[in-house]
């Protein structure tokens, strides 16, 4: 008789984890997660807790002895100062991992990692390979990059099949307004029903990113936990660069309302914004085959229903 994996997911209770949970639940997969927040999904074994907390991992690791790890658990919130970020994003893996040599040290672990870690890159280095030089710009940024050395010492001091990936501008249905397309979908969603005025406020429509619908990057997650190579670093990204003026565009496109008037919000400038990233993920092409599969307007049309469906109940 076959087993099903026993896969435990960090960082349960969020974005990319619900659609992860979706996707290797409909492939078998027996799950179990772990969060702060306690969660209720029929799919997964749920446990509370904290990353940071050793005792808390080693008790789960044990419990669950894990063939895979997806290492979801992360601040992302850009407000939050360098030592909240550092505590969870670095300090966090780094229990985890040390908790995963003990009980479970034949786990794969995918650690999720970002694209914030390249900063600014010149448009001749266009589109961005693993081998771009780090050159972190914020606390958020620097903080992950700080959390991919540690995963990598723990892979070459402690043989770790560890995996990271790069992942840029996820987006999808169920994320929280810091991220741009929530944060335009939302407002035009309450326009739509008449909770505020026909106005949206927007930061910098000049930047320029490389957005994958989430439901994607988490394909890429599962293949890389089966096949990626230990050590090794994975972009994860579509390669193709859309102006977040262009996006903005295509959801007003969706909306039902032709009078909704654009304005420029200081409060939403970022002072060091990157201007332009553009990813290459070749590597992870060449190693599974994989390639996004769900075109942006369709992931923006999710993303305002989604914003539509929440408006209604509030």
């Amino acid at each position: 008789m076959k087993t099903s994996p026993v896969t435990l997911i960090t960082g349960a209770a969020g974005l990319c984890a619900h659609h992860l949970i979706n996707l290797l639940s409909a492939l078998g997969y027996h799950i179990f997660g772990f969060d702060q927040k306690p969660m209720s999904d029929p799919n997964i074994e749920a446990f509370t807790g904290d990353i940071v907390d050793i005792l808390q991992v080693k008790a789960v690791l044990n419990q669950t002895k894990p063939k895979y790890i997806f290492h979801l658990a992360a601040h992302t919130d850009p407000s939050l100062s360098y030592e909240e970020l550092h505590h969870v994003n670095v300090l966090g893996t780094l229990r985890l991992l040390n908790a995963a040599r003990e009980a479970c040290p034949q786990s794969t672990i995918v650690i999720t990692s970002s694209s914030a870690a390249y900063g600014r890159v010149p448009p001749e280095a266009l589109p961005i390979t693993e081998n771009h030089p780090f050159a972190p710009i914020t606390p958020y940024a620097v903080s992950k990059v700080t959390q991919e050395m540690v995963a990598y010492e723990q892979f070459a001091q402690h043989d770790l099949h560890i995996v990271r990936t790069r992942a840029f501008n996820l987006i999808g249905p169920g994320e929280t307004t810091h991220f741009v397309t929530s944060a335009f979908a939302r407002q035009i969603a309450e326009i739509e029903a008449d909770l505020r005025e026909p106005t949206l406020r927007v930061g910098n429509l000049d930047a320029v990113r490389d957005f994958t619908d989430v439901r994607d990057a988490v394909l890429a997650y599962h293949l890389l936990a089966k096949q990626g190579k230990a050590g090794e670093v994975y972009n994860v990204c579509s390669g193709q660069g859309t102006a977040i003026r262009d996006l903005l565009d295509i959801l007003l496109d969706l909306s039902t309302r032709r009078d909704i008037a654009i304005q420029v919000d200081p409060a939403r400038l970022q002072p060091s914004d990157v201007p332009i990233q553009i990813g290459d993920a070749s590597k992870l092409h060449d190693l599974t085959g994989w390639t996004p599969a769900i075109p942006l307007r369709q992931t923006l049309e999710d993303v305002l229903n989604y914003w539509r469906i929440q408006t209604t109940r509030h």
